[in-house]
C-alpha cells in the first residue's frame, strides 16, 4: 500500500512540475505575441496559445479575479507558481508523510 502512496504523489508532482513548465511556456508566449515577435495567424502558434489557454487558463482566472492588474502587467502567472512551489515544497510531503504513518505496511 506504501507502495501506491508513493507513486499517487509522484505523479501528483510531476503533473505540478508539467503544468509550471506550461505556465512559463504561457507567459512567454503571451509576451512575444504582444511584443508582436511572433505573429498569431501562423497556425502552429495560435494552436499552441490556444492549448496553453485551455491548460493555464482555468488555473489563473481566479487569481485574476483577486489580483488587481498592474498598468497591463499580468502577475498572476507568478502568484500561481508561487502557490504551486509552496504546494510542491510543504503540502505534499507533509500529506505523503501523514498517509504513511496511517497505512500499515
Amino acid at each position: 500500500m506504501a507502495a501506491i502512496i508513493e507513486f499517487l504523489f509522484f505523479i501528483i508532482g510531476s503533473l505540478l512540475n508539467l503544468f509550471l513548465i506550461a505556465l512559463i511556456v504561457n507567459a512567454v508566449l503571451s509576451w512575444l505575441l504582444a511584443f508582436d515577435v511572433i505573429n498569431y495567424r501562423n497556425r502552429f502558434v495560435a494552436s499552441l496559445a490556444d492549448a496553453l489557454d485551455r491548460i493555464v487558463g482555468p488555473v489563473l482566472a481566479p487569481l485574476r479575479q483577486v489580483i488587481p492588474s498592474l498598468g497591463g502587467i499580468d502577475i498572476t502567472p507568478i502568484i500561481a507558481w508561487i502557490i504551486i512551489s509552496g504546494i510542491q515544497r510543504f503540502l505534499l510531503p507533509a500529506s505523503k508523510a501523514a498517509l504513511l504513518s496511517i497505512v500499515p505496511y
